[in-house]
């Protein structure tokens, strides 16, 4: 979010200056010319707050360089002589590349603040720290922004929401409630203990799809290399001769020249699903069913949809008192599993079941169905011995050894497809090749 600031005139005739923030520059403008429209200013100017780099010097001492944010270069070189400089020049930064932040270092951010406040540090000292420490310039103007707007009195879910980027959706999601759940390192605690998980599961799944991968890239550009290429020049030469194919020889030669002839054809038909299927994702009804089949699919669907539940489970966990007034904490640990599809029917559902109809919580979440057996289960006991919370977390834990046993399992399973496909591949091409090799020519010839 960039800091913007607009000048105008009221009807009366009075100076009216006005700092907010936005996106863009087209998003301030817009703002800008609804405030115009609704409170009859005449706006003057509209200026964004951009970094300018400055040489000054005192009483004759030598030059001294620094930058400073402001909304015009007059304005900064101004503040400079009040404080006694003597201004060489002020300009403005020409590349403001800022650097990017690591999950590593988000992790280590919001773990980092966990144990601090488990000392009973106040969150004002612990961002001071934590501003001081940090070497990433990027990370460093984000924790300054966070503590100027909680300061100004900002509520901390929309403080976070603006660094979603940074942060990314579920964390900033949960850092943003963490102010007012009055157990912020618990909080923060769950929040930085699920990233690592997550960054460890995605790591040890690309590590291990990696070489499978590769070979099954490796193998189908042989493939399409010896059927589009290679093998039609060896057919070519039994052609010239008038000799007769055999039947996979020759269905594999009119398979070569189908793909020679059309291949801008079969790499539009090819390619255009794929790019339709990643727009249709990102719609929200397309990401509704996508999510809402994919928790469906074996080996890698079992895992999404446990972790999903593991998400939910822990959230609760957290934020789950027993005061009663839950309803709002099921929502936001709804919210929370990153799954759109069961955060509607538990939202759409298994809430509503509660708030109209009277229903237990536990009679709800199996009315959303999209909790598995065992869940059920541990809520139903959680329920009637009056330690829901504590089953909650178990249920968590549980779920949480469960899926890295089974990623390993998923794995093996994908390299043994993986490597099932690629000897049949390479068992087709030597049959192929073997009786190419045994064509025979004509004598009479």
């Amino acid at each position: 979010m960039s800091h913007f600031r607009f000048k105008g005139l009221t009807a009366d005739r009075k100076q009216a200056v006005v700092e907010f923030e936005a996106a863009s520059w087209q998003e301030a403008k817009k703002r800008v010319e609804r405030i115009s429209e609704l409170k009859d200013i005449q706006i003057e100017a509209l200026e964004k707050k951009s970094e300018y780099i400055y040489k000054v010097r005192r009483n004759g001492s030598k030059v001294f360089k620094g930058s400073q944010d402001a909304y015009n270069k007059q304005e900064l070189k101004n503040a400079l002589v009040r404080l006694g400089y003597d201004v060489d020049t002020v300009r403005k930064k020409w590349f403001n590349i800022s650097a990017g932040v690591s999950k590593q270092e988000v992790v280590s951010f919001i773990r980092l603040t966990a144990d601090l406040l488990r000392q009973n540090l106040s969150y004002n000292e612990i961002l001071i720290l934590l501003q001081e420490d940090t070497s990433n310039t990027r990370l460093k103007e984000v924790i300054k922004e966070i503590q100027q707007d909680l300061q100004n009195g900002k509520e901390g879910y929309e403080v976070y929401a603006k660094h979603e980027k940074i942060f990314g959706k579920f964390a900033a999601h949960m850092l943003g409630i963490a102010s007012s759940s009055g157990n912020m390192a618990e909080v923060f605690e769950s929040t930085a203990k699920f990233m690592e998980r997550e960054a460890s599961f995605k790591k040890n799944l690309r590590r291990s799809l990696m070489m499978p991968s590769m070979a099954m890239i490796a193998v189908i550009g042989v493939i399409l290399f010896y059927v589009g290429y290679i093998f039609p020049l060896m057919a070519e030469m039994f052609l010239r001769f008038n000799i007769t194919l055999p039947p996979m020889t020759a269905a594999t030669l009119q398979f070569s020249e189908f793909l020679q002839t059309y291949w801008l054809l079969i790499t539009v038909l090819f390619v255009s699903p794929i790019i339709g299927f990643l727009y249709f994702v990102k719609t929200p009804k397309g990401r509704l069913i996508v999510d809402k089949y994919l928790i469906r699919l074996p080996l890698v669907g079992e895992l999404l949809h446990k972790m999903s539940i593991e998400i939910f489970s822990r959230v609760f966990y957290t934020l789950y008192s027993d005061s009663g007034q839950n309803v709002e904490v099921i929502r936001i640990a709804a919210e929370a599993c990153r799954n759109t599809y069961m955060e509607q029917q538990i939202n759409n559902v298994a809430v509503m079941k509660m708030l109209r109809d009277g229903t237990g919580l536990v009679e709800a979440l199996e009315a959303s169905g999209v909790f598995t057996r065992t869940s059920l289960t541990r809520f139903k006991m959680g329920s009637e011995s009056g330690a829901i919370r504590e089953h909650a977390k178990s249920l968590a834990d549980y779920y949480e050894v469960e899926t890295n046993y089974k990623l390993e399992a998923a794995v093996e399973m994908i390299n043994m497809m993986v490597n099932i496909l690629i000897a049949i591949a390479l068992t087709v091409i030597t049959v192929i090749s073997s009786e190419a090799a045994i064509i025979q020519p004509n004598i009479e010839m």
